[in-house]
């Protein structure tokens, strides 16, 4: 068995452990437990607007994946794509409200400027790490928070709408929104952007010497560095890489489901990536179905807290147990070493 299947067999017992684990909480908590987990797993399957909630939800996920993704690959642990999410958005909303263009120039105007934004900010944290070795978690948690506290002073003394009473930009223009593509649900054009971006950034890690590079680093960094390759150099690379994507997706988050900017906290999107980045094993691709499982458990806990007698926490307890098996070293390690004594005795 290649270690390839390998990694997805265990994540998958992972996943079915945790679901167990969840459906035995339901029949201590709930009076009808079945029904109520049934809401759980199959209720977002009920109607298209409930499909829609899932597709909605994993966009912003699947882009916090991806930016997290390209970072684990040359195991940085960073975990600062929130911060950029919350200033990329909130700088893509002060461009489609002070710009104006006809069409759909001005969001694209917006997306590309926010990704820029990102690339900036995600600069600092990565100089940081790469030219004195600092702590690359503790600086991007660190950053998230003052970047959230300037970014909630521009909107509140620049952008604020005087005519609400809630901390909220000005409204947006009409042609600034991404368009609709399915009927019925808020699902927008913003998941056009995601395949496309998710596409690239696959080529980016498996088709070209950078990506080579950034993921040879993470496998070895003192081979890596043995064989010339300049630590400096992979580290910036991989945050201004990181730091792209993440600022798309805050700017196609806001551009796509808001009508103005309401963000007034963090969006909280650091510690899910970092879930979607583990769940996909760091490809690029897998972020999807990663993004999409969790978008969809989110969204039948939803379901079960409203129409039973089921808390929606329940998913955090399904998301706490994933990372723990995912995370552990030793989890099936036994089954392995066994597999592999076999097959070199073959």
């Amino acid at each position: 068995m290649s270690d390839k299947t390998f990694q997805m067999l265990r994540t998958l017992l992972a996943v079915l452990i945790a679901l167990a684990l969840a459906l035995i909480i339901t029949f201590i908590v709930s009076d009808k437990p079945l029904e109520s987990f049934s809401l759980f797993l199959f209720g977002p399957f009920r109607n298209l607007r409930y499909m829609g909630n899932v597709i909605e939800a994993a966009i912003p996920l699947a882009f916090a994946g991806l930016a997290t993704s390209i970072l684990f690959s040359a195991n940085l642990f960073n975990l600062g794509s929130e911060g950029i999410y919350y200033v990329s958005g909130l700088v893509a909303a002060a461009i489609v409200i002070n710009v104006n263009i006809t069409g759909v120039g001005l969001p694209i105007l917006a997306i590309i400027i926010a990704g820029i934004v990102g690339m900036i900010l995600s600069l600092l944290p990565g100089f940081l790490k790469a030219k004195w070795d600092v702590n690359v978690l503790v600086t991007s948690l660190m950053f998230n928070t003052i970047y959230f506290g300037f970014g909630l002073y521009f909107l509140n003394y620049y952008l604020r709408d005087p005519n609400i009473s809630q901390i909220a930009s000005f409204s947006f223009p009409d042609n600034a929104r991404l368009k609709r593509i399915i009927e019925g649900t808020r699902v927008h054009s913003g998941l056009i952007i995601l395949l496309v971006v998710a596409f690239v950034v696959y080529i980016f890690l498996y088709k070209t010497k950078w990506g080579y590079s950034i993921r040879m680093y993470g496998i070895n960094k003192n081979f890596s560095e043995y064989v010339g390759a300049s630590s400096f150099g992979i580290i910036m690379l991989t945050h201004i890489s990181a730091g792209l994507v993440a600022g798309i997706g805050g700017s196609v988050e806001v551009l796509g489901m808001y009508t103005r900017f309401r963000w007034a906290s963090l969006p909280g999107l650091g510690f899910d990536g970092a879930l979607v980045a583990m769940l996909a094993k760091n490809r690029p691709l897998a972020s999807l179905g990663a993004a999409l499982f969790l978008a969809y458990i989110r969204t039948g806990a939803d379901l079960m807290s409203r129409l039973s007698d089921v808390p929606a926490e329940i998913v955090a307890f399904i998301q706490a147990a994933i990372i723990l098996l995912i995370s552990a070293e030793r989890f099936l390690f036994y089954w392995r070493h066994k597999m592999l004594l076999k097959e070199a005795d073959k």
